[in-house]
């Protein structure tokens, strides 16, 4: 397989994604096409504040449980409209790439066991498509040849997971191999985002700016919780990823996995 590495996440923010007028294609109206698919600003928007405020309700029913009153910033969940594009943009990739493989992708996790991990209640939309998205994650990890373990690599996935604040900042190389073990997690990803990358290519995705760079949705255990983080997949020159050719390996389940520390 032809591959182009994969550049740390601090140089793919400042490189941004496909430009919207390369094609012709600019509405800004419109977050992202893919091919001739396209998904609108609106439905983005509708996804980000069905999750707030199922999330504010939450928080505010059980703080009265408690005879508590929370404060505003209490009320408001960590997502941001970003992390919706990215579960957007990528369920559909994934599923373009199971379809080519001919894989069939159960449907095995549910928003109900990953709610108390995204802090989300089941019941919205978003924590829906995590549960989509966890189950193509799952199967396509399994099938996909694993990413070399290169520097570059496992770096990019360090920085991803540092953005979160789910990680110690300012960590070597050596550092970060050492605290990552086998590098399971980051072959699988890393694997994952150049497939994604590569199906973007045939089927011409194009990107609002605003929602750039794109990240696969991915995730981490530390300790007895999930790190969710987002490693960028797509930036002005598209996807960039090493990817090795040796039989697949198992991806962990968001119940398994390795620990970020």
């Amino acid at each position: 397989m032809r591959a182009r590495r994969l550049i740390a996440a601090a140089s793919v923010a400042a490189l941004g994604v496909l430009s919207l007028t390369a094609c012709g294609k600019a509405s800004p109206d419109v977050a992202a096409y893919i091919g001739d698919s396209r998904y609108s600003v609106a439905r983005v928007d509708a996804i980000y504040t069905d999750a707030q405020t199922r999330y504010a309700e939450a928080v505010r029913q059980s703080a009265a449980q408690s005879g508590q009153t929370p404060a505003p910033e209490q009320l408001r969940a960590g997502l941001t409209r970003q992390d919706v594009v990215n579960l957007l943009v990528s369920i559909d990739l994934g599923k373009r790439v199971a379809a080519e493989k001919n894989l069939q992708v159960p449907d095995q996790i549910t928003p109900d066991q990953l709610a108390q991990q995204l802090q989300m209640p089941p019941q919205a939309e978003f924590a829906k498509l995590w549960g989509e998205w966890a189950d193509l994650f799952v199967v396509l990890s399994q099938q996909l040849p694993p990413a070399d373990l290169s520097d570059e690599s496992v770096m990019a996935v360090y920085h991803a997971i540092e953005k979160t604040g789910g990680i110690d900042k300012g960590l070597s190389v050596a550092q970060v191999r050492q605290l990552f073990g086998d590098g399971g997690f980051v072959r699988t990803s890393s694997a994952l985002s150049a497939a994604l990358g590569e199906q973007a290519d045939k089927v011409d995705v194009e990107v609002n700016p605003r929602y750039r760079p794109l990240g696969v949705p991915a995730w981490v255990n530390k300790g007895q919780e999930l790190v969710f983080y987002a490693l960028p997949y797509i930036d002005a020159s598209g996807p960039v990823t090493d990817v090795s050719t040796p039989e697949p390996v198992a991806s962990p389940t968001p119940e398994q996995g390795p620990a970020a520390s």
